[in-house]
């Protein structure tokens, strides 16, 4: 069975449906075209365990489209959805069945994506990969940040739950990535990710003009003393919406400056770091469940592996 469908058996939730007098003029599971889900138009078939979900980003320096720059990267690769919108591709990297789709940024478009991918497969582990800017003093372009957990400062999640609910990764993905990181020996910070919904003044950036408010100029002083670590948009709708629907979430990020530090923006930098941990971090993943598995447990701790041998 589906997870979506499990969702929808719940009492609390068929309650809802029977008080809302218009929930029988909406598809109950979404829009569909040619049988396809309509927004992102994948083979629901054909999708992968872990879903890696990218921005279409000229800040990282992607030379293609960074679906296709990542599904180089996987054995067997091929595209299983293009909608003008998002495109996707499915393939394997050391044992881990994987998907990668690209869109555009921000909260509103990754609702787009993770509608059609939670309510149409079983894909258990989402993760956003991208670039972000740097807020925390330790952090320098080139790094990445591997989030514990993401502060909700953009407004699409709290159409969902009131802001007091958190955003926390998921603790399976952020020990994975951290293996894969020091596997790897790429620079990496574990904490905190502030997202929002404006790059410019809603994260600290002077608008057009240098436009700014008495708030805005507030808001990068504010996180930097709460010790959040870099500012992206897609963090928290990733991270917050796999937990609301039962799946593990998280976020890899490099970083390409830093405004409270006055380090200066590198387009890229650190980029192909954050992908190689987001593959890794996959297959490791893929071994835990593994080990899950053989040992009938529901959660992995660090001697599970051990006790097999």
């Amino acid at each position: 069975m589906i997870l979506s469908d499990e969702i929808r058996k719940k009492q609390s939730i068929q309650k809802m449906k029977e008080q809302y007098e218009y929930y029988k003029n909406v598809p109950e599971r979404g829009l569909t075209m040619k049988g396809r889900p309509a927004l992102t138009q994948i083979e629901p078939e054909k999708v992968g365990d872990f879903v890696l979900l990218t921005v279409r980003d000229p800040l990282c320096a992607y030379a293609n489209d960074p679906a296709k720059v990542i599904a180089n990267r996987l054995e067997n690769a091929e595209i299983i959805g293009n909608s003008g919108m998002f495109t996707s591709y499915t393939g394997s990297y050391k044992g881990a069945k994987i998907t990668v789709v690209s869109g555009g940024s921000g909260s509103a478009e990754m609702e787009l994506i993770l509608y059609d991918y939670m309510e149409y497969t079983n894909a258990h582990t989402f993760l956003r990969v991208g670039g972000s800017g740097g807020i925390g003093d330790a952090v320098t372009p080139g790094d990445i940040v591997i989030a514990s957990g993401v502060v909700r400062e953009e407004g699409m999640t709290k159409a969902y739950i009131p802001a007091a609910y958190p955003a926390a990764s998921h603790y399976e993905v952020v020990t994975a990535m951290v293996q894969a990181a020091e596997t790897l020996g790429a620079p990496y910070h574990v904490g905190t990710t502030v997202s929002v919904d404006s790059d410019f003044v809603g994260g600290g950036r002077p608008g057009v003009g240098g436009y700014l408010q008495p708030w805005n100029i507030e808001f990068a002083g504010v996180y930097n003393r709460a010790g959040v670590l870099n500012g992206d948009r897609e963090s928290a709708a990733v991270v917050t919406l796999s937990s609301l629907f039962g799946r593990r979430g998280g976020s890899v990020c490099s970083v390409a400056d830093n405004l409270c530090t006055g380090e200066k923006f590198c387009a890229g930098s650190g980029h192909n770091y954050a992908i190689d941990i987001v593959l890794e971090g996959c297959a490791i993943l893929n071994q835990m469940d593994e080990q899950k598995k053989l040992k009938k447990k529901p959660y992995w701790y660090p001697l599970l592996g051990k006790e097999s041998e």
